[in-house]
């Protein structure tokens, strides 16, 4: 008889029957806010009907095309939907199927189209489990050790966590950026400098928004550098943060942007996506997969680009999360664990600590369980596990993020007393 894998631990005893929306409702009658959308993957909700027609009819069509043996409608007709969203300039995209892909994908181009060597990740990111993307990885020590030696030719940075630091986020970009300057003069010379790879969120690494001062610092060295800006949108991509990129907080353009998780509401595909002049100094024979750009996949994504334009949804993520976020500030006057609250839009992090403002994990999870108990799915993260991410739906209503807080300050009681 076999078993799933002991390592793969459960966030929650639920085992689900169906899910609808923003609710799962689990074999044993129970019914569950669901606030982790498969880690932002369900950007949609869950079985949206577009998205689910969508699959359905293409499953009746083909499964499977291999998109280097035959062409199929699905990805052609998702590659011009998507091109509607990317940023100018921006109009070559390869496809994968998952974001450690499309990651590894990225360091390649940016290799391969320099003629460098070295990739500069920042502290805090979290990028992927496979090889080369595990090697980018500083969200936690469980993404990348005990596998080694990793990839070589990474370099790791400091990234601008003010509250880490103790700092206002003046002096905290202004610390990263000299220190990404010493970095260039010291480890790894702009002429051995591929790329910079960030995430405008660090998702994993516990929810923190980057300084939109710090990412044009970064454009700005990569121009003067002729270094490639890679930005990682795997999560807080395709509205999450109530734009639509969450590079758009900052107002740059970045050479490569990385998508997946919430581009096709819970089918597995990703992409990069890169002007076409740049695209085309990739080796032949670089990109590929046998299951990349699934047909099924690729189809539920551009019924869920047409759900999120006609759903005006990016609007909705922006409004939806003021809501959250104004409960949020006001349960942290209230309950003297929380240490901070922060992100954008659909994409909330609520960070426990102790008087001293030590990191705090134990807290963080038994609130997480014991939202499980008042019947609402969060998930932790940060590389401490001291932080409660809250990723709703992009599609989620007023009323469900009022009963979402009240759920959560019910397990703030809870846990806490």
């Amino acid at each position: 008889m076999a078993a799933l894998s002991p390592v793969l631990k459960q966030a929650t005893p639920v085992v689900v029957d169906y899910a609808a929306g923003s609710w799962v409702y689990a074999t044993d009658g129970k019914k569950y806010l669901d606030f982790t959308t498969g880690i932002g993957v369900t950007s949609t909700g869950h079985c949206h009907p577009d998205v689910v027609a969508a699959a359905r009819e293409q499953v009746g069509k083909i499964v499977h095309a291999q998109y280097t043996t035959v062409m199929h409608k699905p990805l052609l007709e998702l590659t011009d939907k998507l091109g509607e969203f990317l940023p100018a300039g921006l109009d070559s995209v390869f496809y994968a199927t998952s974001g450690s892909e499309a990651v590894e994908a990225s360091i390649r181009l940016a290799r391969m189209a320099t003629g460098r060597p070295n990739i500069i990740s920042f502290h805090g990111g979290f990028h992927g489990r496979t090889v080369g993307a595990a090697s980018l990885t500083t969200a936690g020590t469980k993404f990348r050790s005990g596998f080694s030696p990793l990839m070589g030719g990474v370099h790791i940075a400091p990234f601008p966590h003010a509250f880490r630091f103790g700092w206002d986020e003046e002096t905290a970009v202004a610390f990263a950026l000299k220190e990404l300057d010493h970095l260039l003069q010291t480890i790894s010379t702009p002429a051995d400098t591929a790329g910079f790879i960030i995430e405008p969120v660090l998702g994993d690494g516990g929810y923190i928004p980057t300084p939109p001062t710090f990412l044009h610092g970064l454009r700005e060295r990569a121009d003067q550098h002729g270094i490639v800006l890679i930005v990682d949108e795997v999560q807080a991509g395709v509205g999450r943060t109530g734009k639509f990129w969450g590079h758009d907080w900052a107002g740059i353009r970045p050479d490569v942007v990385i998508t997946a998780k919430g581009l096709a509401s819970g089918f597995p595909i990703s992409a990069i996506a890169a002007p076409t002049e740049l695209m085309a100094k990739a080796w032949p024979g670089s990109q590929g997969g046998t299951y990349g750009g699934n047909a099924v996949a690729a189809a539920a994504g551009v019924a869920t680009l047409g759900v999120i334009a006609r759903e005006n949804l990016v609007s909705n993520a922006r409004l939806r999360g003021d809501e959250l976020r104004a409960g949020l500030e006001s349960l942290a006057t209230e309950f003297s664990g929380i240490g901070n609250i922060r992100g954008r839009g659909l994409m909330q992090g609520v960070e426990f600590t102790t008087a001293d403002n030590t990191p705090d994990a134990a807290t963080a999870l038994a609130v997480q369980q014991a939202a499980v108990d008042a019947e609402l799915l969060l998930l932790t993260c940060g590389p401490y596990g001291n932080v409660i991410r809250i990723i709703p739906a992009l599609n989620v209503t007023s009323d469900e993020i009022r009963v979402g807080l009240t759920k959560f300050t019910q397990a703030l009681k809870t846990a806490t007393t």
